[in-house]
């Protein structure tokens, strides 16, 4: 990894409080002890989905729905996931470019793998259709198309897959929540050594 390269992932704040650096440990533990329980749990289980960060990503989901429409009706279905996934990597680009702040770019990637987690059980409820989907129906008792990823799977012919995509979903999540983990961790270290 070139010099540049890695200072941009990997620069650490000089005048950072010590108040501040304990309050990024505090949340970094925090991070750590909701991955284990997001990872560890099945995706039938719904844990991401029952989190209080759902309730964070649910209405960037159903602004994707409203940006995406221009693009079509699978891709308005689409848009939900997409307009989850989007809004953390548009904060990681901030936290990168903006800001400066790498530590607050490995919470972004967190989030973003967070969001797959909280995705793999709407994935993975495609053909059963039991989740509580907003207004209160589920994808049994909703018009065709109500349900984002029955009628995605169905129009591309993969509804058969839909646990496989699950736990693919749950996979990459988890992976880049590790990932992010260990990026923060770095970021905290690297600040000790040369801040503190």
């Amino acid at each position: 990894m070139n010099s540049k390269l890695k200072n941009f992932f990997l620069d650490v704040p000089l005048d950072i409080s010590f108040v501040n650096f304990l309050g990024r440990i505090l949340l970094l533990i925090v991070l750590v002890l909701w991955s284990w329980k997001f990872i560890f749990a099945s995706v039938a289980s719904n844990t991401a989905g029952s989190s209080f960060l759902h309730l964070v990503n649910t209405p960037f989901h159903e602004a994707g729905h409203v940006v995406f429409r221009p693009f079509g009706r699978f891709i308005t279905s689409l848009g939900g996931t997409l307009g989850q996934l989007l809004m953390p990597l548009i904060c990681i680009v901030v936290f990168l470019m903006q800001t400066r702040d790498t530590f607050a770019a490995a919470v972004g990637l967190w989030w973003f793998g967070e969001n797959f987690l909280d995705i793999a059980p709407y994935i993975a409820d495609a053909r059963a259709g039991v989740l509580p989907l907003l207004g209160g129906n589920t994808g049994r008792f909703s018009p065709y198309g109500f349900h984002d990823w029955e009628f995605i799977l169905t129009e591309t012919g993969l509804l058969d897959y839909d646990k496989i995509f699950a736990r693919m979903a749950h996979g990459i999540g988890s992976a880049l929540m590790l990932l992010a983990l260990t990026w923060a961790g770095y970021i905290l270290w690297k600040t000790y050594n040369e801040s503190m």
